[in-house]
């Protein structure tokens, strides 16, 4: 029997549209082309990627943060024949797309702290607000989900942890993400669960001497590069943990994170009757990205599902904190308050960067968080203004700590 119900087109607007989430994304809407007209993309400066989504998906306006980039994919797509794709560049042009009225969906999936306010845009829009871009929650909390309310923005969450915790909510708490009651829905706890990243069984004295490459092997997923660190100290799954927090307005108290190597289970809810609900499926997040989408409904998303007959057994442990000391840090942010959260996620930026670039050892990113937060940690932030103003002074800050670290031994710099 042919299903003849009609669908109404998502227009989108993919905010980091060449990086992995944004990739993925586009995985899912060439499954389904009648379902979705992607209106606008954005990327940094991955030219050459660009181009070749321009090309397949003809959206009516893309922006590339450098405008020496934008200048470059301008005159490839004139030269392509697509001179009625419009091209913009600057972090302003970020915000235009993301709240502009000629899309009604936008895939929040920039990196970083970069991503704030063209998410935040689309939150003050109105828009459906696909997040999976934690900092903007972990940098902002109170201020970004009291937008959300103001706005009546519909806010679905892609990271699969979080976006496994929503799938595992009553329906009435879907509908109010960002201040929706647990307690009343017989909620006891969420139960957030993280690989262990690529050291899990890495003697704790090994990781001085770990690389980037290393680092960045996650076994389970494929991931960006600063994410896959993130991953390996665990300040991933602290970063989750504090936007778990705003995300289902729960007290922190209230959230156990659960090692589980195999990454089958993506997340767990706790009921107060002594019930478990889990969400399972292999690691790829087309899965997340397909639910949310078209949520309430759901299409395929390119994932097989899982083969119970061919996977592991599932094996759950306690955390370590002694070699993820970034992920306790994170959590105690996240019992201190906004200020702690920001600083924290600003130095953690920096101090990647810095390990990324072969500048810091892989220990030294938590030296740098703990000593930026420590300075920062009483910093009042009640605006969007106070949060950009603390990010600029603690990565300032943080960018002292490693040049000051070519001089002396990074424990002595990371005293003051």
């Amino acid at each position: 029997m042919v299903n003849s119900k009609h669908h109404s087109v998502k227009k989108l607007c993919i905010l980091g549209s060449t990086g992995s989430i944004g990739q993925s994304t586009l995985d899912v809407v060439r499954l389904h082309p009648s379902r979705f007209k992607v209106i606008s993309l954005s990327a940094n400066a991955s030219v050459d990627c660009m181009f070749k989504q321009c090309e397949e998906f003809v959206p009516e306006k893309v922006v590339m943060v450098s405008s020496l980039h934008a200048e470059q994919l301008a005159k490839l797509l004139i030269d392509a024949g697509h001179e009625q794709i419009l091209v913009l560049s600057g972090k302003a042009a970020l915000d235009d797309i993301a709240q502009c009225p000629s899309s009604d969906t936008v895939m929040a999936a920039i990196v970083g702290f970069s991503g704030l306010m063209p998410t935040l845009s689309a939150v003050k829009a109105g828009k459906r607000v696909l997040l999976a871009n934690k900092e903007a929650l972990v940098t902002s909390g109170q201020i970004f989900i009291d937008a959300v309310k103001d706005s009546g923005a519909q806010l679905l969450p892609i990271d699969s942890e979080h976006n496994a915790i929503f799938q595992c909510l009553p329906p009435q708490a879907q509908q109010e993400v960002g201040y929706c009651h647990l307690n009343n829905s017989g909620i006891s706890k969420l139960l957030l669960t993280g690989s262990g990243g690529p050291f899990r069984t890495l003697d704790i004295n090994a990781l001085d001497n770990v690389t980037p490459e290393q680092a960045c092997a996650h076994p389970n997923w494929d991931m960006g590069r600063k994410i896959s660190v993130d991953s390996a100290t665990m300040m991933n799954k602290g970063l989750e943990f504090i936007e778990a927090k705003w995300l289902f307005n729960i007290d922190p108290d209230d959230i156990q994170i659960v090692l589980h190597p195999q990454s089958t289970i993506h997340s767990m809810v706790q009921y107060k009757d002594g019930s478990v609900i889990a969400q399972m499926g292999n690691p790829d997040m087309r899965t997340p990205i397909a639910h949310a989408l078209t949520f309430p409904e759901r299409i395929e998303s390119g994932v097989a599902p899982l083969d119970f007959f061919k996977t592991k057994s599932f094996e759950f442990q306690d955390v370590d904190f002694k070699k993820y000391p970034n992920l306790k840090l994170a959590i105690d942010a996240c019992k201190i308050g906004q200020g702690a959260c920001t600083a924290l996620n600003a130095a953690n930026e920096i101090a990647v960067d810095a390990f990324l670039n072969n500048t810091i050892k892989f220990t030294d990113i938590f030296k740098i968080n703990e000593t930026s937060m420590n300075k920062f940690v009483s910093e009042e932030v009640t605006s969007i203004d106070d949060v950009i103003a603390l990010d600029k002074r603690v990565r300032n800050f943080s960018l002292s700590l490693i040049i000051n670290h070519q001089k002396p031994d990074i424990e002595e710099c990371c005293k003051c």
